[in-house]
């Protein structure tokens, strides 16, 4: 199902589903933050985030404190459009 067009949140595993609850209620965390707070293994948080990413809901940025890690938080723009909110203002728009 990776790869496919229509692909969306609900479509999404359930361990990618808790990464994005997990990122969506403490900001954003390092791969290393995530295992921690989901409990989940790393391999698991990693295919997760792979997901995550294929769908345009996370952005990975460097982490400035360990160059070493990813920094991974929401696009808040593309969560929007992701759970339908029409509310949410046009990042493409403007």
């Amino acid at each position: 199902m990776a790869g496919t067009e229509e692909e969306g949140l609900d479509d999404l595993p359930p361990s990618a589903k808790l990464v994005f609850k997990v990122l969506e209620y403490n900001g954003s965390l390092t791969q290393k933050g995530i295992v921690e707070e989901s409990m989940l293994s790393a391999r698991t948080v990693r295919y997760a985030l792979e997901r995550l990413e294929d769908i345009g809901v996370v952005d990975e940025d460097v982490y400035f404190a360990d160059a070493r890690q990813n920094l991974y938080q929401l696009d808040e723009a593309a969560v929007a459009k992701q759970k339908g909110d029409t509310d949410a203002p046009c990042v493409e728009c403007d």
